[in-house]
């Protein structure tokens, strides 16, 4: 069996002190120790020797991402001396970037790595399962992840971990006092659901995540353009993200009481489905005017956000594929959060940038709270303003989170229109990493 093919990290002033042969063949590849680039050195018999990467300052988490499918199929190991965080980083880097969807092709023969000595293995593994799982349910098409589906992947998850999964479908919804999920889910053959999994002992920190399950979203009666609609298997990003954030909570075994809600629904067309201008009721109490269907993520994470807050949990994460707003505000590779509580935000700005998994806060600007004014009911689920989405938003749903508990709203894309090292084009998981730092934050200081 052949030896691990070493990898080494190189500085273009490195690239120099190889010897002459070996900066000959590399420099005749093209291959100047830029970061991230590669080269492979071929021994005396033409087999493959070495590769070498260029060497960032810092090394980041992505520096083997593109390493990671491109080498030929062999095992490497890395030929440096590492600190731990180092090893842990380049690890997860390597093994993220390996993510292939084989659901319906099949993949191509990846290399493997030698995981370096000193690394959290424990936290990649759970890391790179976490965040194929979202990649996978992101990527995977409406027609065979509906409700029904995400409901099937959420009680695997309980099973796995030994967790418990409530749901409540259909018309027992309004029985139960979910009217809004009802009304945004009802036009579908797949019912509407909300999944209730909780997980850990009841004596420590409580940690409630809430996640939009819009599994296909047409924009409802304010239906959608084709090339707006193209893309909605994605619109259950957000409830993607917070089951793999509990698989890594729940993995990881963070003393935690986890609880995680998801409203699944597809937002769909026909002849019972919610009107424009009609009014909703909400679990809280609140009456809602349907300014347009298409913002219907909004009323969904309301009922389940004012359900959220009936326990007083520690803090409350949501997230969701929610505005084209923010997307406008900070692109598509930098999700939005918002947070009622500053210092939770402040720590989880330290975190995403130690993470490397980086949010960027938008203001709970409290006078924009009357764009969301209705003549008719309580406030609209849309403001009556052209900007600000993203914040009209927030502050919507910040009417259904009880004052007092700490809450973070991210707004995120999850999803990839480019191909960057470690991170293919498609379904992704945006911010999940640093908000599992913000759970161990929030454990810290109980």
């Amino acid at each position: 069996m052949r030896s691990p093919i070493p990898i080494q990290l190189i500085t273009k002033e490195q690239l120099t002190q190889l010897p002459p042969s070996q900066q000959a063949w590399l420099k005749t590849t093209g291959f100047t120790a830029e970061p991230g680039t590669y080269g492979l050195i071929p021994g005396d018999d033409g087999e493959l020797e070495a590769v070498v990467v260029g060497r960032p300052d810092p090394l980041d988490l992505w520096t083997l991402g593109t390493c990671a499918q491109a080498l030929p199929p062999h095992t490497y190991k890395l030929d440096d001396a590492l600190s731990a965080d180092e090893s842990t980083q380049l690890a997860l880097g390597w093994h993220l970037g390996q993510y292939q969807f084989t659901r319906y092709k099949k993949g191509t023969p990846l290399p493997s790595l030698e995981f370096p000595s000193g690394g959290d293995r424990a936290y990649v593994d759970a890391a790179v399962e976490a965040t194929t799982l979202v990649r996978d349910l992101i990527n995977t098409p409406a027609a065979d992840l509906g409700p029904t589906q995400l409901e099937a992947q959420a009680r695997s998850l309980a099973n796995t971990y030994d967790a418990h999964l409530t749901v409540i479908g259909g018309d027992d919804l309004l029985t139960h006092n979910y009217p809004m999920i009802h009304a945004v889910g009802k036009a579908s053959v797949d019912a509407p659901r909300l999944l209730d999994l909780r997980w850990g002992q009841a004596s420590d920190p409580a940690v409630t995540l809430v996640g939009k399950g819009v599994c296909f979203d047409t924009g409802g009666l304010d239906v959608k353009s084709s090339a707006g609609m193209k893309t909605m298997k994605k619109d259950m990003g957000g409830a993607a993200q917070v089951l793999g954030l509990a698989l890594m909570v729940m993995k990881l075994k963070l003393p935690v009481y986890l609880r995680v809600l998801v409203p699944a629904v597809e937002n769909s067309i026909a002849g019972n489905a919610m009107h424009p201008l009609d009014v909703l009721s909400s679990r809280k109490g609140l009456t809602v005017e349907v300014g347009n269907t298409d913002a219907e993520g909004r009323l969904v994470l309301a009922d389940a956000l004012w359900e959220a807050s009936q326990d007083n949990p520690k803090l409350i994460i949501d997230c969701a594929t929610l505005t084209g707003a923010a997307r406008v505000a900070l692109g598509t590779e930098l999700p939005a959060f918002f947070c009622n509580h500053s210092k939770t935000a402040e720590i989880l700005k330290h975190l995403g940038q130690k993470a490397q998994d980086p949010l960027w806060e938008l203001p709970l600007h409290s006078p924009y709270r009357d764009m969301l004014a209705s003549k008719v009911a309580d406030l609209n689920n849309i403001s009556n303003a052209s900007y600000g989405g993203a914040i009209t938003a927030a502050l919507f749903l910040q009417e259904f989170v009880k004052p007092g508990i700490p809450w973070v709203h991210i707004d995120l894309m999850a999803w990839n229109l480019r191909s960057l090292p470690g991170r293919p084009e498609g379904g992704e998981a945006m911010g999940m990493r640093s908000l599992l730092e913000l759970i161990r934050s929030a454990i810290a200081l109980r």
